[in-house]
């Protein structure tokens, strides 16, 4: 399907610049391998123009303009980008599919999530201005104490490319919604409905320089802009190796991070489950995105007593996936990102069966795709714990199993990880499913279900993870400081000192 690709420039003060370098990078259709157009290239030199457009909106008539304005005058514009965006969600969706390699059908469900991210911050935008002055009790009548909320400043947002647009608002909406002024780096492997959202920040007359949008490398941009000593706040997500490079520079400038990094999520299958429903959960949650997602339970822990049946079931829901190009009828797995992705998660599937690992199903190209980065959806078994693929994150469609006896030994190998973002538990005993969820060493819980994500619950993780959490009012939290106004309403002096007009 030919799909017109935008072409853009960088979203720099409301504007649309062209790089100072003039440098671009071709955007690659991950179902062809074609290159289908170009996003430009940002440099320090590009980064710097942001970053003042982004302080001059910040500061604007004392803050007027954006910052100390009412949270009521930000939910109007939040409202508009979010009209605009349902205006345009076929369109977007179908460029989302077409740059990331996600299905069509799963590209116009994160676009209505992007829509309703924005209505959400615009509500909790509006609630902000009743929260103000909120009184704190003390203990002493002649002093009275209030507390006021107010937007960090410049901040720079970094994200990924498995959910390019809706990832990006997660920290966008909230951002703008507590009065910050930001500059968004999308990946370079996905940035298109990125610069759509800067063409829709534009038709709403959002004020110049309230948010600005940067595509191009990391080290060329994204390295740039996180060392910057005008920006007050980082959110990155990606990879825990890149997520310890922002930590590194931040911490010269002791700025605060918020992160939200890798993961080898477990999902504990117990022997009460109805199997075909278990079955899809588990599939879902690691198929999903076409494997590329950070919470991917990836790590399934199985009740031996029913092991052999259970992954019968689930070979066949397996290879019951329609894999082809995004934009067919019916597609549930589209190609991985990128030449690169493709190759890295072969060789992951090929060192596991090097280890000593079962290919139990998958671990290919499909036989009838010769073009385009797709991999089959991957079953592997015989895993031991001191495997790559067990402790490892692949970002793929490859799920690594092991079987367990006692619920003690499933929630010692659930947590036997450096991460600790998602951990999903199936079972019919309901009490079990709630100690197993204290025990879960994990931001996040599922029962009986896998991958479910609302904008209104917090989103983050522990251990290796990263820290920090995003969505909900959680969301809002990451971009206001908290600032404490104490008053003295006494009429008596203080009488701490001698007065001298008693001496």
């Amino acid at each position: 399907m030919a799909i017109p690709i935008p072409s853009r420039q960088l979203f720099i003060d409301g504007q649309w610049k062209q790089p100072v370098l003039s440098k671009r990078i071709p955007i690659i259709n991950p179902s062809t391998e074609q290159t289908i157009g170009y996003i430009p290239a940002a440099t320090a030199e590009d980064v710097e123009l942001a970053v003042d457009a982004a302080r001059k909106a910040f500061f604007r008539d004392k803050g007027k303009d954006w910052a100390a304005a009412s949270g009521a005058v930000r939910a109007k514009y939040l409202r508009s980008i979010a009209a605009k965006i349902t205006e345009r969600k076929s369109e977007l969706a179908k460029l989302e599919a077409i740059d990331s390699g996600k299905p069509l059908d799963e590209a116009a469900w994160d676009i209505d999530d992007v829509a309703g991210c924005f209505d959400y911050y615009a509500d909790l935008a509006e609630g902000l201005d009743a929260k103000q002055k909120a009184p704190v009790s003390l203990p002493m009548e002649n002093f009275k104490s209030y507390v006021l909320k107010e937007p960090l400043g410049v901040v720079a947002l970094i994200t990924p490319w498995n959910y390019p647009l809706l990832m990006a608002v997660w920290k966008v909406a909230p951002a703008l919604a507590a009065g910050c002024t930001a500059i968004l780096k999308p990946s370079e492997l996905a940035s298109v409905t990125c610069l759509e959202l800067a063409e829709v920040c534009r038709e709403v007359g959002l004020p110049p320089g309230v948010l600005n949008i940067l595509t191009g490398l990391g080290p060329e941009a994204g390295a740039p802009l996180a060392s910057h000593p005008h920006v007050n706040k980082i959110a990155f997500t990606g990879s825990s190796l890149t997520g310890s490079k922002i930590m590194t520079s931040a911490a010269q400038q002791v700025k605060p991070v918020s992160l939200e990094l890798g993961g080898k999520s477990p999902i504990v299958v117990f022997e009460d489950v109805d199997l075909d429903k278990a079955a899809e959960w588990t599939a879902f949650g690691c198929f999903w995105t076409n494997g590329q997602i950070c919470s991917a339970t990836s790590r399934l822990i199985l009740h031996e007593s029913i092991a052999a049946e259970f992954l019968s079931k689930l070979v066949n829901w397996t290879k019951n996936i329609k894999i082809s190009d995004p934009f067919e009828e019916g597609c549930r797995l589209g190609p991985v990102v990128s030449e690169g992705q493709y190759e890295k998660i072969l060789k992951f599937i090929s060192t596991a069966n090097s280890e000593g690992a079962t290919i139990l199903s998958g671990g290919a190209r499909p036989e009838h795709l010769k073009k385009g980065f797709f991999v089959q959806p991957t079953i592997i078994t015989d895993v031991t714990t001191s495997m790559q693929i067990w402790r490892e994150e692949v970002f793929g469609p490859v799920l690594c199993v092991k079987t367990f006896s006692t619920e003690d030994e499933a929630i010692e190998l659930a947590n036997d990880t450096h991460y600790g973002l998602g951990a999903a538990v199936l079972s019919n005993d309901l009490e079990r499913c709630d100690r197993i969820s204290k025990a879960f060493q994990a931001g996040i819980v599922w029962i009986n279900c896998s991958q479910p994500c609302f904008c209104q619950a917090p989103w983050g993780g522990n251990k290796r993870s990263g820290f920090g959490r995003e969505l909900g009012e959680w969301g809002l939290e990451n971009y206001l400081s908290v600032k404490q106004v104490t008053q003295y309403v006494s009429d008596e002096p203080w009488g701490w000192y001698q007065s001298p007009a008693k001496l």
